[in-house]
């Protein structure tokens, strides 16, 4: 079946979603109301960016998150269901590159391709609120949020080794690099040495770990396992140790401080400033050429088990703060310069990486925990197993771990060479970019006062218009070139000299880390929100998007909620109560991709099936968060399915407003039914059983119009206006042209929700299964509301009962009413 077919008795799918877009756009159907009479919820999908027309991926995360926003809609809240676009980024750019055209023209040309298909595919967004993350009323106020982080010491400025596309030749956040590669466009991650702008999320390491006690009920486990193990929470001890030559002491964190007697030799990340700093000068020539060689390797390959380590002796030495010793100093490629100082403690007894090191350049290896095993030393396997200290001075002889750190630690005290500590894996957020297409840093260099912030009545700092300039990346932003020049060229607000504006752009994350606030008050002038707009709608009741932003978007917002509370700005501290993660849309097993010839096209799939069909099959196919194989689902199907509802409307002959009251009971029992279980499975996120309750319905209202009770009944009309309103969850237009047959005034968006008849949810009969010894022997079709007595009546009178029971005395019954009777008979 198509959209195409016009046998009698079924909808025009064509005509019905021209003609409901024009009466949902002319009618405001899904314009928030902003009325303090009724209690709010705001439902939110993650924004699109807009690289080209909807996708099938798109189809299902936006008809996943409909379903709630029309369910509240219709139970009465008054929703708020934005929409807008994250309009910066490289794909602009890049495209822009390749056409010859400005990023602007491309990008704003997409936004108007897909909000013309978010419109086709019947979506109950409020597009009053619409926003665009390039326009200027909403970057000054992405600028605005910088300074204040500046001004509290989040955002700051360092030289360090960072990640480097050599593709998109910008830096990458930690979080943008995926098994060594860009995020984005898979080219291997390299390291360059850059002074780089950062977020100081590892402030609130901890509190992004506690506050994950507000989600348990509304995340997805596995994400909040995902940002768990991404922050890395470690206890342990910070040691100091002395360097040969260098005043300061070189501090490392250890989670086995206890270890410290077994630590013959440290190690230091060749390309950290502090193995250039301690380098002697005989060894200076050697390390170099040794930094070169690691410099040509991707951290992924410094880290992999199966790589070779590889390293040279510093020439140094430093002391180990518990034994005294002096241990020599090694640069080796299996540290990285980002973790801690960039050096550590080397324990090779007891940590495999170190013993292998150990082993290949004839290092001391001395076990400190006897477990029993064969020595390191020879047989080559670090222990890392419990056992009793030994060579440890006064952990000698314990064989507790706690207790040993606990000693360790106090004589670290003691000689003020350590301490107890937490750290986190997370490292700060670096957001910049050395791209044109992006926010600019609203941050001034001038030569006399250092950094100063754009001051708020000078912002936004607009994006200078660079059109027909070339935005080839050559590894410095374009903001930085010669066609930039009178842009960068501007005098200090302090002090008026000539000074020069920060040339780098934020990271998009940025960007899409607090747009959910600016939906609130979308025109607000006085600041990035209306804070009274924002504490009335927030936090969100249910935000749907991908699990891939887990540790980038959804990490990064949480952050951002948390600087707004401690500003005073919002009185919440996680935006998000429900988190629901829908799956992807794949093809014969795979992702979908034009090499593999495997791509759908979504919108062939609408012109062929309609727009109701394909979000019904995209909701139908399994649990939301479950990748759905388009080769293995039939839309077809679907349209056939919403033919034969639109079909139950078109039957019913009796008047709007009847008294159902009268209808036909068996009917209206399963139609109460249905009520309850959707209502329930829909709050659940369950929207595919929720789907299949409605077909149940569907079925059930057939046989009831096509058998004696037939199409004049009252409960026939009940059952078919609720499987409207159940339907414009999934299936918008199909749902408005059954409500507008059954003589109802539109829109069915704005129809009240059912609720479901206690009394007409009580089972007529229910089934009570007899065991006996476990074994089921019967089963009795019986009253729900049989008593304990009637119950073990009914059991015995059962043949099947009688003949495994075989005369035997009856030792116990347990009856569960009322639905079990378990009998025990003796042996």
């Amino acid at each position: 079946m198509s959209v195409h077919d016009e046998a009698e008795g079924r909808y025009d799918v064509v005509a019905a979603q021209e003609k409901w877009q024009k009466f949902w756009d002319e009618d405001h159907t899904f314009k928030t109301l902003d009325d303090d009479s009724k209690p709010r919820r705001y439902v939110l999908d993650m924004f699109p960016y807009p690289s080209g027309d909807l996708h099938m991926g798109h189809a299902e995360a936006y008809a996943m998150g409909d379903v709630p926003a029309r369910l509240y809609r219709m139970q009465g809240y008054d929703v708020m269901h934005p929409i807008g676009w994250d309009s910066f980024g490289l794909p602009a750019e890049n495209a822009a590159i390749k056409n010859n055209e400005h990023p602007a023209k491309w990008t704003y040309s997409n936004i108007e391709t897909q909000k013309t298909s978010f419109k086709r595919y019947g979506l109950s967004l409020d597009w009053s609120r619409e926003l665009h993350t390039s326009d200027t009323e909403y970057y000054r106020w992405t600028q605005w949020l910088f300074n204040k982080f500046f001004e509290r010491g989040l955002a700051y400025r360092k030289d360090s080794y960072v990640n480097w596309c050599p593709k998109d030749m910008t830096v990458l956040a930690n979080e943008q690099v995926i098994e060594g590669a860009c995020e984005r466009c898979k080219t291997p991650v390299t390291k360059r040495k850059l002074n780089q702008w950062y977020f100081k999320i590892t402030e609130y390491a901890q509190r992004l770990l506690d506050d994950m006690d507000q989600l348990r009920d509304g995340w997805p486990e596995r994400v909040l396992a995902m940002q768990r193990n991404w922050i890395g929470r470690s206890e342990g001890a910070y040691v100091d140790f002395k360097i040969e030559g260098r005043e300061e002491p070189v501090t490392v964190f250890t989670t086995r401080p206890d270890t410290l007697y077994g630590a013959t030799f440290m190690v230091v990340a060749p390309d950290s400033d502090l193995a250039s700093e301690i380098v002697s000068a005989e060894q200076k020539a050697d390390f170099e050429k040794y930094l070169e060689e690691v410099k040509k390797n991707t951290e992924i390959e410094r880290q992999s088990t199966q790589h070779e380590k590889t390293g040279v002796f510093l020439g140094v030495y430093a002391e180990n703060p518990v034994t005294g010793e002096k241990i020599p100093m090694w640069a080796a490629d299996y540290v990285l310069s980002d973790y801690g100082t960039g050096a550590i403690m080397a324990v090779p007894a007891h940590d495999q990486r170190d013993l292998d090191f150990a082993l290949k350049y004839g290092l001391e290896v001395r076990p400190v925990i006897d477990t029993g095993e064969e020595n390191p030393a020879t047989s080559g396997v670090a222990t890392t197993g419990d056992g009793v200290y030994v060579s440890s001075g006064p952990l000698d002889g314990l064989t507790s771990v706690k207790e040993g750190v606990k000693k360790t630690v106090e004589v670290l005290n003691k000689r003020g060479s350590g301490e107890a500590a937490v750290t986190y894996r997370l490292r700060d957020w670096l957001l910049s970019r050395q791209r044109f297409w992006g926010c600019p840093i609203p941050i001034i260099h001038c030569p006399k006062c250092g950094l100063v912030p754009v001051p708020d009545d000078q912002l936004p700092v607009e994006l200078p218009d660079l059109r027909g300039a070339d935005l080839a990346p050559k590894g410095m932003s374009p903001l930085a070139s010669d066609a930039a020049a009178e842009w960068r060229s501007v005098s200090c607000p302090n002090c008026g000299a000539d000074a020069q504006r920060d040339t780098d752009t934020m990271d998009t994350f940025v960007d899409s880390s607090w747009y959910f606030y600016r939906y609130c008050s979308p025109h607000f002038e006085d600041g990035p929100f209306n804070p009274e707009d924002v504490n009335r709608w927030m936090p969100v009741e249910q935000y749907v998007g991908g699990v891939e932003h887990a540790i980038l978007h959804l990490l990064y917002m949480r952050f951002f909620a948390k600087v707004l509370n401690d500003l005073g700005v919002i009185d919440f501290d996680e935006p998000m109560k429900k988190l629901l993660n829908q799956g992807q849309v794949i093809n014969q097993g795979k992702a979908m991709s034009k090499s593999l010839g495997n791509g759908v096209d979504l919108g062939k799939q609408i012109d062929e099936f309609g727009v109701d069909a394909v979000r019904l099959t995209m909701i139908f196919a399994g649990p939301p968060e479950d990748d759905i194989d388009w080769a293995e689902v039939s839309p077809s199907s679907s349209l056939k399915f919403l033919q034969r509802a639109y079909r139950i409307a078109a039957d019913v002959t009796s008047d709007p407003g009847c008294p159902v009251e009268s209808g036909y009971e068996g009917l209206r029992r399963v139609t109460h039914k249905t009520i309850h279980d959707v209502t329930e499975l829909v709050e659940m996120g369950r929207f595919n059983v929720a789907v299949a309750r409605v077909m149940e319905l569907v079925n059930a209202a057939r046989k009831e119009i096509n058998g004696e009770t037939g199409a004049a009944d009252p409960a026939v009309r009940e059952a078919a206006e609720f499987t409207a309103q159940a339907l414009s969850l999934f299936a918008p237009y199909v749902a408005e042209e059954m409500w507008e047959l059954l003589g109802k005034e539109p829109s069915v968006a704005n129809s009240a929700w059912p609720t479901a008849d206690e009394k007409l949810l009580v089972a007529e009969s229910v089934v009570l299964v007899v065991q006996v010894q476990g074994k089921v022997r019967a089963k009795i079709t019986v009253s729900p509301d049989i008593t304990e007595e009637q119950a073990i009546e009914a059991a015995l009178a059962e043949d099947n009962v009688q003949r495994a029971l075989d005369g035997r005395e009856i030792l116990k019954t347990i009856v569960k009413l009322p639905k079990m009777v378990s009998i025990v008979p003796k042996k």
